[in-house]
């Protein structure tokens, strides 16, 4: 699971935060004989310069100051926290072997939750806008969650769109409607789709009807609810 708080914003417990790293690795890299040999010195070094510059602007914060003080301890934040997040990530999170998890605790780096959260199954209903952009041509515009709902990222990772035609059997589309569709389970036709609109070219098909009605699929495959049926004649 992402770990995207784990850097404090600017102030004192950024301070504090980044001022504990420091002097832990001080600590592993001067022992003797030293503790942490795997951490190249220019990485270290870089680790080093840039509490200092973060330093050096944030403690006249700490007393009496102007706002263009504080702006000045910001833009120190913004440059530094780079480097202290790929630091963490690289060199204290990247060599388990070497920085143990009591090691981490101790700077105050949280474990990383290694369990992947598991994706449920879709539970938001889809609908779309029938446009036209030409003879033959229909097109699903505006696929969204029905009702406004807001969508799931993980759940709603992508939509399937179920459709069927009626008319005559042709070699493009063999399997036909013979009649109104109130359930997309007699759709024998389905496409699979992340966009937002999807185009579909039925030539030597106008006059003929064709039903929609989609449905959102996990990234595992597993559906959710269908929405409406949609129907339109194909001009």
């Amino acid at each position: 699971m992402a770990d995207k708080k784990l850097i404090p914003r600017p102030g004192s417990a950024y301070e504090t935060f980044f001022l504990n790293i420091r002097d832990y690795v001080i600590s592993k890299i001067n022992a003797d004989p030293p503790e942490w040999t795997f951490i190249p010195p220019d990485e270290y070094g870089s680790l080093f310069s840039a509490y200092n510059l973060w330093y050096n602007a944030y403690l006249p914060t700490t007393k009496p100051h102007t706002p263009g003080v504080t702006a000045m301890r910001n833009e120190a934040w913004k440059e530094t926290k780079p480097i202290l997040s790929r630091f963490i990530r690289l060199w204290l999170r990247g060599f388990p072997n070497q920085v143990t998890k009591e090691d981490l605790l101790n700077m105050n780096i949280p474990l990383l939750d290694t369990e992947p959260t598991p994706v449920p199954p879709p539970e938001n209903q889809v609908e779309a806008d029938i446009t036209f952009p030409g003879i033959h041509m229909v097109e699903l515009q505006r696929i969204r969650p029905v009702a406004g709902t807001a969508p799931d990222a993980r759940s709603d990772y992508g939509v399937r769109i179920y459709y069927g035609l009626t008319g005559e059997a042709s070699e493009a589309f063999p399997f036909r409607l013979d009649g109104p569709v109130k359930t997309a389970k007699v759709l024998p036709y389905s496409v699979f789709t992340r966009r937002k609109k999807e185009r579909f070219d039925f030539d030597g098909e106008s006059g003929s009807k064709v039903y929609f009605c989609l449905r959102y699929e996990n990234s595992k495959g597993q559906a959710g609810p269908f929405g409406p049926v949609l129907s339109a004649v194909i001009p």
